[in-house]
């Protein structure tokens, strides 16, 4: 993990097309602005691992068995 210090109004370039600025520092709380392409999906931690959860749970939902029912009778 790379590790920077930064002051208020001051940025961190990642590549060519993504710039975080820092915007304000009070306390304990950093806010932060993110400027990065439409492609590139931007998230708080705790929301993307809600996601994460939603999604999960939604193929577990739907999720069709691979093998077809094996509770048939076999005639004789």
């Amino acid at each position: 993990m790379l590790i920077l210090s930064r002051k208020p109004q001051q940025k961190i370039l990642i590549s060519d097309d993504i710039e975080i600025t820092i915007v304000d520092v009070k306390g304990e709380q950093v806010k932060i602005g993110i400027n990065a392409p439409s492609s590139v999906k931007v998230f708080r931690e705790e929301v993307y691992q809600e996601i994460q959860n939603e999604n999960k749970a939604a193929l577990v939902k739907d999720k069709k068995p691979v093998l077809p029912d094996l509770n048939f009778k076999i005639k004789k």
